[in-house]
């Protein structure tokens, strides 16, 4: 599938890639000169979703392992809720940020969040809550089985992954956190030839596609 998206008079082919389905423990530099690889032409970086990346590290938490408390309970009832996105919805999601960050940490964040709602500031309680809790993903009734059952937790060391993986397959790559309502670039290796602002916009509709479509890959080309 190729998408074209326009950003500031730049114009941007979108290719993405598909794979087998990527599982737990997988190798990601294997999978990337499998399927990337073949396909690259001149010019081109690589943008991957950090789902396939935190999957590939075995960076996951199952279901049976997470008791949500009353903590995460009551801080679901408030956050935002999006008709498209399963987002923060399930307090077994939340229990897993709750024990990433810390429950005095999520207390704060939760009493400074409502004060910067009151004078128009929003995402202060993600900002507080920090530890990158605002990337997990997973427990998705309408993700693909197996990843129903798990939540994805943010990927290790995303900037020295982007190193290798340029360094070592010679292409430039950036993660990203991609759904429904925005894109974050997680990371991103020197020789993306864009800007991290212009990279993220280049994908703001995001375009892959990380469940039967399996297409965690996406190359990416700036049309002269």
């Amino acid at each position: 599938m190729n998408a074209i998206k326009e950003v500031n008079g730049l114009t941007f082919e979108r290719r993405a890639v598909k794979t087998r389905l990527l599982n737990f423990g997988d190798d990601l530099l294997q999978a990337i000169q499998e399927y990337v690889l073949p396909l690259k032409q001149e010019g081109d970086w690589l943008a991957i979703s950090e789902k396939v990346v935190s999957v590939c590290q075995n960076n996951v938490r199952h279901i049976n392992t997470v008791k949500a408390g009353w903590l995460a309970t009551t801080i679901v009832k408030y956050v935002k809720k999006y008709p498209k996105d399963i987002g923060y919805s399930r307090a077994e999601k939340m229990q897993v940020a709750v024990e990433m960050a810390g429950r005095p940490r999520m207390v704060l964040a939760i009493i400074l969040g409502v004060l910067g709602k009151a004078v128009g500031i929003k995402g202060v309680f993600w900002m507080v809550a920090g530890n990158r809790v605002s990337e997990i993903d997973g427990f998705n009734p309408d993700a693909m089985w197996p990843y129903t059952e798990y939540a994805i937790l943010p990927p290790k060391n995303p900037q020295q992954l982007c190193n290798n993986i340029e360094q070592k397959l010679k292409i430039p790559t950036v993660i990203i956190d991609g759904n429904n309502i925005n894109v974050k670039i997680i990371s991103m290796s020197r020789g993306v030839p864009v800007n991290k602002k212009m990279a993220r916009l280049s994908l703001l509709d995001n375009p892959m596609g990380q469940d039967d479509e399996m297409t965690p890959f996406i190359l990416v080309h700036k049309n002269v």
